[in-house]
């Protein structure tokens, strides 16, 4: 029993660290948009992946938050993995904010589960 309740308590902490962080308002939700037009823009503008997180830490100010961080890489990762679509940066926002919006606060959908 006790072997039961351990890998129950595994599994869902495994499963929590692969979600990405969630908005804990409206107004997150509309900074995340925010991030994500600011973070298409600079995929699509071939800025060093290095540089843009710096330029993103300085703008959103995140750098005291581990959560907010968190949210600005997934944010990040999924806008340079996007650049090969033809989506624009306002697509992607438009998705993230709607998507943010409709689950109160979970963007795994369009930011993608951590592995």
């Amino acid at each position: 029993m006790k072997n039961l309740f351990v890998a129950a308590a595994l599994l869902t902490a495994a499963s929590a660290a692969s979600a990405a962080p969630r908005a804990e308002s409206a107004l997150e939700c509309g900074i995340a948009a925010d991030m994500a037009v600011v973070a298409h823009s600079l995929a699509r503008e071939e800025v060093q992946r290095n540089k843009a997180d710096a330029i993103m830490v300085r703008i959103y100010d995140v750098a005291a938050s581990a959560r907010a961080m968190e949210l600005m890489n997934d944010i990040l990762q999924a806008a340079y993995a996007k650049t090969e679509s033809s989506d624009s940066a306002q697509k992607f926002a438009e998705a993230l904010f709607a998507t943010c919006m409709k689950t109160g606060g979970n963007m795994d959908t369009v930011l993608g589960k951590k592995l």
